[in-house]
C-alpha cells in the first residue's frame, strides 16, 4: 500500500507512473523550447513555435502571448495560436482591464475554471462564442516578467474536464513564461546592440565623408586645384578612374574623395594593393574562391569585387599585375561579371573601379609589360597627382597641418617651424613626397623639446644629402653664423621684437644683440608687428 500527498490512501501504483510520465513530457517540452530559442534570432518565430509546441503537448485549445506597448500604453496580442487575424487585432487591453490586464498589472497568475461564469473575462477577441455553447472553457494566464517587471502575459484556453490539473499547468506555464521573458530580453539586447552598431556605422560613414571632403585635402597650388576640379567632375559618374602619380603623393586620398563624394558613398570602399600579392593569391583576393578550389580552401570566400558591389574598389599599384590577371580584369571592367576560383557560377558586380599607379603605363606598354587594350580600358578618366616638388606653395600648409596633428598626439606645445627648417623644406627634392614630409614632421615633433621645430630636428637627408640637391654649402664660420641668425630671429618672433627680452633669453647684452641684428641685416620692425609665422 502507498500513501499519497496529505495522507490520501492510494492503491493504484499506475497513478505514480502517470505523474512521472507527465514530468518526463514537461522536460521534453522544456528541452524543445531551449532548442527553439537557440536555433533562431527571430523572436516572432520563436514565440510562434513555442505556442505550437504547447498546443501539441498541453491539449491547448488556443494560446496568446500579449506584450505591453509603451507607445499606446496598452497590452496587445503579439503572437496567437488558434485565433484568426481579425480576432487577434481585437485583443487589446488597458493595464488592469480584464484578466490579461489584471495579470500584467499585478504580476500574479490567474486561473479561470469556467470563463462563462466570470464577469472579469471580457472575451474581446470573440473567438470563443461558438465553443462556449458546447464546452466549458478554462483560462490560465501567467505574467511574463523581465527583472521583476511585467512586460506581458502568456495565456492558454483548455476544454474543462474533471481531470484538469490547473495547479500543475500553472507551475509549468510560469516556467515557460520565465523562459520567454529571457528570450525577449536577449532579443532586445541584440536589437539595441544592432541599432547601436547601425548608428555607429552611419556616424563613421559621415565622419569619412567629412574627412574625405574635397575641401579637406590640403593644397592651393595650381596642380592641386586641377585635381579638385577633376574629382568634382568624375565623382557622381560610374566612369573608371586612373590616378597617376609618384609614391606618397596622396593617390589613395584622391580615390577616397571620389568615393565619399559620390552617390555610392553609403556602399563599401574596398582597397587592395595589387603589388602585395603573388599572381595566384591576387586572383583569389579579387574574385574569391569556392570550397575545395585549391589546397587549404576549406570554405567559400567572397572576393573584393563581390564585397565592393554597389560601392567602389580601388586597385592600387595596377602597374604591378601580370598580363594574365589583366585579361581577367578586362572582363570585369567591360561586362561587370566574373567567376570565383574553382566555380562556374557567373557573379555580377556593380562596383565602381578606380585604379592607381606610380608607373608610366605607356612606357610599360612599349616594354611589353602591360597590355595596351587593358590600358585603354582603365584610362577612361585620368587624374595626375603632382609630386611635392611641383607644388612648393603647398609645403608650408602641409607642414602646418602635420605639426598640429603630431604635436597634439604627443601632447607637446610646438607652435612654429623655424626659418632655416622651412628653407630646407623648400629646397629639398622630396622623393617620398607628402608621405616623407609627414614622417619628417612626426620625427621632428618627437625630438623637439622647445616650442619651435628647428633644422637640427630634421632628418640628416634634408641637411646633407647630395642626391637630393640640398647640399648645405659654406665654411664652419658661415654655418655658425646661419645658426646664430636663426636663433636671433626665433627669439625676436617669440618676444615680438622686444630686444631686452631677446638679449636675456640669448644670454648676451643688448649692445651685442644690436650689433648682430645690424650685421645680419635683420629688419626689427617685422618682428615688432609679429606678422611672420615662418621667417
Amino acid at each position: 500500500m502507498i500513501y499519497g500527498k496529505q495522507g490520501v490512501f492510494i492503491t493504484d501504483a499506475s497513478h505514480w507512473k502517470n505523474i512521472m510520465d507527465r514530468k518526463e513530457k514537461q522536460l521534453e517540452i522544456l528541452f524543445e523550447i531551449a532548442r527553439i530559442i537557440t536555433s533562431s534570432l527571430d523572436i516572432q518565430l520563436i514565440l510562434e513555435n513555442i505556442l505550437k509546441l504547447l498546443n501539441t503537448h498541453l491539449e491547448m485549445n488556443r494560446g496568446t502571448i500579449t506584450l505591453y506597448d509603451s507607445d499606446t500604453e496598452s497590452i496587445k496580442i503579439n503572437i496567437a495560436y488558434g485565433l484568426k487575424e481579425n480576432e487577434k487585432k481585437r485583443g487589446e487591453y488597458r493595464v488592469g482591464e480584464g484578466i490579461t490586464g489584471k495579470v500584467v498589472k499585478s504580476g500574479k497568475a490567474e486561473i479561470i475554471p469556467d470563463i462563462s461564469k466570470d464577469e472579469r473575462f471580457l472575451d474581446k477577441t470573440k473567438a470563443r462564442e461558438d465553443v462556449i455553447k458546447k464546452n466549458i472553457i478554462s483560462f490560465i494566464c501567467v505574467p511574463i516578467k523581465v527583472e521583476n517587471n511585467s512586460i506581458g502575459a502568456l495565456s492558454i484556453d483548455k476544454i474543462f474536464s474533471n481531470k484538469a490539473r490547473f495547479e500543475e499547468d500553472l507551475r509549468f506555464l510560469n516556467i515557460i513564461a520565465s523562459i520567454i521573458a529571457q528570450a525577449i530580453k536577449l532579443n532586445n539586447l541584440v536589437l539595441n546592440e544592432r541599432m547601436n552598431l547601425i548608428d555607429e556605422n552611419i556616424n563613421l560613414k559621415n565622419q569619412l565623408k567629412e574627412k574625405y571632403n574635397i575641401g579637406n585635402i590640403i593644397g592651393n597650388s595650381n596642380g592641386m586645384k586641377e585635381v579638385y576640379h577633376l574629382i568634382e567632375r568624375v565623382s557622381d559618374s560610374n566612369a573608371t578612374v586612373l590616378i597617376c602619380g609618384e609614391s606618397g603623393t596622396g593617390k589613395e586620398l584622391v580615390a577616397s574623395a571620389i568615393h565619399y563624394n559620390s552617390k555610392r558613398s553609403n556602399g563599401s570602399f574596398v582597397k587592395i594593393n595589387c603589388s602585395a600579392f603573388p599572381e595566384s593569391i591576387l586572383e583569389s583576393e579579387l574574385f574569391g574562391y569556392e570550397k575545395g578550389a585549391f589546397t587549404g580552401a576549406i570554405q567559400q570566400k567572397k572576393g573584393k569585387f563581390e564585397i565592393a558591389n554597389k560601392g567602389t574598389i580601388l586597385l592600387d599599384e595596377i602597374g604591378e599585375i601580370s598580363k594574365a590577371v589583366q585579361v581577367k580584369l578586362l572582363r570585369v571592367i567591360q561586362f561587370k561579371e566574373f567567376e570565383r576560383l574553382g566555380g562556374n557560377e557567373v557573379i555580377k558586380t556593380d562596383a565602381r573601379i578606380i585604379v592607381a599607379t606610380n608607373k608610366n603605363l605607356e612606357e610599360q606598354i612599349s616594354k611589353g609589360n602591360f597590355r595596351e587594350d587593358f590600358y585603354y580600358r582603365i584610362n577612361v578618366f585620368p587624374i595626375y597627382v603632382p609630386p611635392l616638388r611641383e607644388r612648393i606653395d603647398d609645403i608650408t600648409m602641409l607642414a602646418d597641418f602635420f605639426l598640429e596633428k603630431y604635436a597634439k598626439e604627443n601632447n607637446k606645445n610646438i607652435t612654429r617651424i623655424s626659418m632655416m627648417a622651412i628653407n630646407l623644406f623648400m629646397t629639398y627634392f622630396w622623393p617620398g613626397n607628402v608621405r616623407e614630409l609627414e614622417n619628417c614632421i612626426e620625427r621632428a615633433v618627437l625630438l623637439c623639446d622647445d616650442s619651435v621645430i628647428r633644422s637640427e630636428h630634421l632628418p640628416p637627408t634634408l641637411q646633407t644629402a647630395k642626391s637630393t640637391k640640398t647640399i648645405i654649402k659654406g665654411t664652419l664660420t658661415e654655418r655658425v653664423s646661419q645658426i646664430e641668425k636663426e636663433m636671433i630671429i626665433e627669439n625676436l618672433i617669440t618676444h615680438q621684437g622686444h630686444q631686452g627680452n631677446v638679449s636675456k633669453s640669448l644670454g648676451i647684452t643688448e649692445r651685442i644683440l644690436a650689433y648682430k641684428i645690424k650685421r645680419y641685416n635683420i629688419d626689427i620692425n617685422l618682428y615688432k608687428k609679429n606678422i611672420l609665422k615662418y621667417t
